[in-house]
């Protein structure tokens, strides 16, 4: 089974979702500097989700343009993963309302870490096909940054409680982490696909 249909119908999912963030945005009732401010706090969590959609849409294509062939396992998971990301918009829109509260910041960052869970399974599912030595098993190594990102996000949850601005800087970090390109998958897919 080829890769195409899968890349179309996530990059189909993930142009939505951005879009239905953008949708959040309203327009203010006054034209001044301090009504448009208000708008301020859902625009920073509309950029940070903004990003991370985009690091998940740059990885998809790298992960599925590496990979040969799919299975249905391989679907399902991408569409755990698509699940996961359909719940950004609403982290996106409940954090930026109450952006000093700890519950909207600690679901935020749990919609996070359940996307990079899914992210994981179905980068795995991926190995496990094709196989540890194949170019998608040589362009994800060992993910290290994929699993300090899962405890990034973990003590995200926790510390939302405490300092709900711990937990969103906890976040962004990670995202900064994940701006940062991946040298070795650039190199793999650099290498011929042997089919």
């Amino acid at each position: 089974m080829s890769t195409a249909r899968i890349e179309a119908f996530s990059d189909g999912v993930i142009a939505i979702l951005i879009t239905i963030m953008v949708l959040e945005f309203k327009t203010p009732h006054e034209v001044t500097f301090a009504a448009l401010a208000t708008q301020f706090p859902l625009f920073a969590v509309y950029v940070l989700s903004f990003i991370y959609l985009g690091i998940y849409w740059t990885n998809h294509h790298h992960l599925f343009h590496a990979a040969t062939r799919i299975s249905g396992g391989v679907l399902w998971a991408n569409l755990h993963l698509l699940f996961w990301l359909s719940l950004v918009p609403f982290g996106t829109a409940w954090m930026a309302e109450h952006p000093g509260e700890g519950l909207p910041s600690a679901v935020y960052a749990g919609v996070m870490l359940c996307n990079a869970v899914a992210w994981t399974i179905m980068k795995n599912a991926l190995v496990r096909l094709e196989g540890p030595h194949s170019r998608v098993g040589r362009a994800v190594g060992r993910d290290i940054k994929g699993r300090i990102s899962l405890v990034l996000y973990v003590l995200a949850i926790a510390l939302a409680f405490v300092r709900p601005w711990i937990a969103q800087t906890l976040v962004a970090v990670v995202a900064l982490m994940w701006l940062v390109p991946d040298r070795r998958i650039e190199v793999v897919l650099r290498e011929p696909a042997t089919r």
